[in-house]
């Protein structure tokens, strides 16, 4: 309840502060909205999940055991990778500057993570995945809502895997992030810019590095920890894949642009049903990662294989039919 409150009031202040200070996203040929919108709303997020973070730590100081300095950590990446984001959506910074100022905040995670459990391939996890995912989460916050909720079901979901403390945080980014919704869907007030994507990407890349670490302490079945990535799915497809075919194509893949599949499917349906549609699927990997938890193995094994690959061609027919449809208009126009 707090992190609603918080992320609430928190998004209609950053609203007055973005249009006090000019700080507005202009319409363009690599962006997909038509009017100036203000930017930097996440900050009420991240606000939000910080506060609710550093009270509970707090209240339950010498209750988590080593998990305080992990927690600590935690927070500590949290804010940099914020206010990074902050500061780029004020003025904007290199690439490189905020790539290293996210590596250094999962290179200090994940240490925390190694003294805590003394696994190598958590630790790796627990450095890449926040890195790779406040970059997604920047690349797909492209259109109205779809950042915002794809980050609400995944946390929420997080959450059912995590324990403690842990728990409480996923919620309250799930519920903060879900205070942001309105202001962003279906018209944009505002956009949460790079201090809200990356944050809630790097957020979520560490609770998915916690998750992974408890169950394979506590699930029978540990390949069930690779079902955590279904609610990934529709986010790891289509930014993977459109960064991989800008590679082979020999393009400046660093730089901004409009190629992904949900931006294509946009210009042709609306933000609106896309946003809706890619909320589904995730809501859908959810159920089937339930389902399938503490199955065998294989099974296990085969259902995330089977998911990400049903994922890849549904992109590439998503991306082909948003060609044709475009291509269809263009020739209609000229005519």
């Amino acid at each position: 309840m707090a992190a609603w409150l918080i992320g609430t009031i928190g998004t209609a202040l950053a609203i007055r502060y973005a249009q006090a200070r000019a700080m507005l996203d202009q319409p363009g040929e690599r962006r997909s909205h038509q009017v100036p919108t203000p930017r930097g709303g996440g900050v009420a997020i991240v606000v939000a999940a910080l506060v609710v973070g550093i009270g509970q730590l707090m209240s339950q100081w010498g209750h988590v055991g080593g998990q305080s300095g992990l927690v600590l950590a935690f927070l500590a990446g949290f804010g940099l990778v914020a206010a990074i984001g902050w500061a780029d959506d004020h003025r904007p910074l290199p690439a490189s500057v905020r790539l290293l100022m996210q590596v250094l905040a999962a290179g200090v995670f994940a240490g925390a993570l190694w003294i805590e459990t003394r696994h190598m391939g958590l630790a790796l996890l627990a450095f890449v995945a926040p890195v790779v995912l406040a970059n997604v989460w920047n690349f797909m916050d492209g259109i109205n809502g779809i950042a915002a909720t794809q980050a609400v079901v995944v946390a929420a979901f997080l959450s059912l895997a995590l324990p403690g403390l842990w728990m409480v945080l996923a919620l309250a980014i799930a519920a903060a992030t879900w205070a942001f919704v309105p202001f962003n869907f279906p018209r944009a007030q505002v956009f949460m810019g790079d201090v809200g994507s990356g944050a809630i990407g790097f957020a979520l890349g560490c609770l998915i590095a916690v998750a992974v670490a408890r169950g394979l302490e506590t699930t029978p079945a540990r390949a069930s920890v690779w079902l955590l990535a279904l609610p990934l799915s529709a986010f790891l497809v289509d930014a993977t894949l459109t960064l991989a075919g800008r590679i082979l194509r020999g393009e400046r893949w660093w730089t901004p642009h409009v190629l992904h599949a949900y931006q294509g499917a946009a210009r042709v349906v609306g933000h609106g049903k896309v946003t809706m549609g890619f909320l589904a699927w995730t809501l859908l990997a959810c159920a089937v990662a339930l389902t399938a938890w503490s199955h065998s193995d294989i099974f296990v094994l085969a259902t995330v294989a089977s998911w990400y690959t049903l994922g890849a061609v549904l992109w590439f027919l998503l991306q082909r039919w948003a060609r044709v449809h475009q291509s269809v208009v263009r020739s209609g126009n000229g005519a």
